[in-house]
């Protein structure tokens, strides 16, 4: 047996938020999507959005490549009255109310985008490439292989977040 690539070891992660935030967006419609537990939480809704902006923003810098949400229409298609740079990083309680959808469709088409972008980047990598310093504003500045790694345990971390809340029980009517 061949031992893995590292490519093949990213490519396993980052599938596997894809997994998630597909069986997160099964089946929910809106009010579900949107509800914001306590009344002050991420919605579902804004949790998929933001780990997937995330993701598109910073895997679109290392790669050199437009990012998805502006390269694919999904800034207009959202049709969100946030800046087109904004990923929700920091994101006031009012700002996360800006981030609401109809249906899942569209955060799913979203993310499958980011997601084929993405494993075709991982793909293309060697074992040297994860070396490659790719923000010097760290110390130590931060590789491309730690990048990566933090992007999946982020996008993970929120996948997961937005799978507790589609268990919550829904609020009596």
């Amino acid at each position: 047996m061949a031992d893995m690539l590292p490519s093949e070891l990213l490519s396993d992660a980052f599938r596997r938020i894809s997994d998630s935030v597909v069986s997160v967006l099964d089946t929910l419609g809106p009010d579900d999507l949107n509800r914001r537990p306590g009344g002050s939480g991420n919605s579902i809704s804004w949790l998929i959005w933001h780990l997937t902006r995330v993701q598109d923003d910073h895997v679109a810098e290392v790669s050199g490549q437009e990012q998805v949400w502006t390269a694919g229409g999904f800034v207009d298609r959202f049709g969100f009255r946030l800046s087109v740079a904004d990923t929700g990083y920091g994101h006031s309680a009012s700002q996360v109310s800006a981030v609401t959808v109809d249906s899942g469709t569209l955060l799913l088409d979203y993310h499958r985008a980011v997601a084929d972008q993405t494993l075709g980047f991982v793909r293309s990598l060697g074992a040297a490439d994860l070396d490659r310093i790719v923000d010097e504003r760290w110390d130590p500045p931060v590789t491309l292989g730690v990048r990566l790694i933090s992007v999946v345990g982020d996008c993970l971390k929120h996948a997961g977040q937005a799978a507790y809340i589609r268990g919550l029980p829904s609020p009596p009517v």
